[in-house]
């Protein structure tokens, strides 16, 4: 049966299907709930959150699922900034400020901190016990993973590069996502500069299940049970589909954004940096447009972040598209808004029929 692989036996789905991350409130504990009531991994993006937020996060998951889910964090990467002085926040502001007065924001006041400490993140979600801990941007340092284990809470790590991949099996993960440059959202290379490390799922995923010992798990441009099928035929244990179920009706996605991935518009997508100041893909937009210019200027992670924010959530509020951040992957196309539960039911009725066609005569 092509459900039994080393992923179901090892976090006891039914499916060998997670569902993607999501950060910037796109997560929301009723998709990750529907995806593992439904046999697959639902998973929850907390980088964002604060540690009384993760605390609370995961009762919250288990009242509303006996079955395993994800708590997924971002490995911080060297070098990223933590202050900034009041005249280089001016000229990022000044790059800004005519999209804040198109909707009515002033100019963002600079906080205590741009953003939840990760050792703090780590402690409380080893404290909360989620059943998985997945990570991105890097390699989970040792005494999380040995804290992880000894709680019983399984480790998936991401890797965009076959070297990554094998740092992350030296490392002791349990499982690894082997994640193309087809995917949507941010991408996680560590080792070496994104534009280096943009490989193609279908060449990615055969060399990692090559290079590596853990279970591999494929992610980028999968949509259907045609991928599905695909990933499993290159070895992989399972698949981790993102842009399929944010487009589902229980994700955090706004009305935008789900127009966006059941247009057109969703068969063209960029890599860019101008809203995070971490390379992420997704439908270009006027935002996009009108920042790619100066992207070379655009602050790292997590400042150019929390610069956007204010943005992000009031477009999202009125509906303005134009200045959302669109994540989406190269096959955004093939995704249809539905349930979650109904998403999974299609993935696991094509992948079967995929998988009974290729072994007839």
């Amino acid at each position: 049966m092509w459900t039994d692989t080393r992923l179901t036996r090892q976090l006891g789905l039914r499916l060998p299907i997670i569902q993607g991350p999501f950060g910037g409130g796109l997560s929301t504990t009723a998709l990750a709930a529907a995806v593992s009531n439904a046999g697959g991994l639902g998973s929850f993006g907390a980088h964002a959150l604060t540690p009384s937020q993760i605390a609370d996060l995961v009762p919250e998951l288990r009242r509303l699922t006996p079955h395993p889910f994800a708590v997924n964090l971002w490995v911080p990467q060297p070098g990223e900034p933590t202050t900034l002085d009041p005249a280089e926040l001016e000229r990022h502001v000044a790059r800004l400020r005519p999209m804040l007065r198109q909707l009515g924001l002033p100019d963002p006041e600079v906080p205590s901190a741009f953003a939840p400490r990760f050792e703090e993140q780590v402690e409380a979600a080893l404290e909360a016990r989620p059943q998985v801990l997945s990570f991105v941007m890097g390699v989970p340092p040792g005494p999380v993973i040995e804290g992880a284990k000894a709680r019983g809470i399984a480790v998936i790590g991401t890797a965009t590069t076959v070297d990554e991949a094998i740092a992350l099996d030296q490392a002791g993960v349990d499982l690894i996502v082997a994640s193309g440059s087809d995917a949507g959202g941010h991408r996680g290379a560590f080792l070496r500069p994104v534009r280096e490390s943009l490989v193609g799922t279908l060449s990615l995923v055969p060399q990692v299940v090559d290079a590596v010992r853990a279970p591999v798990v494929a992610a980028g441009g999968i949509a259907d049970g045609r991928g599905v099928a695909a990933a499993l035929a290159l070895g992989a244990s399972g698949v981790q589909i993102g842009t399929a179920f944010l487009a589902c009706e229980e994700s955090g996605a706004s009305a935008g954004h789900r127009s966006a991935l059941a247009s057109p518009h969703a068969r063209t997508t960029v890599l860019t940096r101008v809203f995070s100041g971490r390379t992420a893909r997704g439908i270009p937009n006027a935002f996009v447009e009108a920042l790619t210019p100066h992207e070379p200027e655009v602050p790292e992670y997590p400042v150019q972040n929390w610069l956007t924010q204010p943005i992000r959530r009031a477009a999202a509020a009125a509906g303005r598209e134009d200045y959302l951040s669109l994540w989406a992957g190269q096959s955004a196309a093939l995704a249809r808004p539905r349930p979650a539960a109904e998403l999974l039911a299609a993935l696991a009725e094509q992948t079967e029929q995929v998988i009974r066609g290729l072994m007839q005569p």
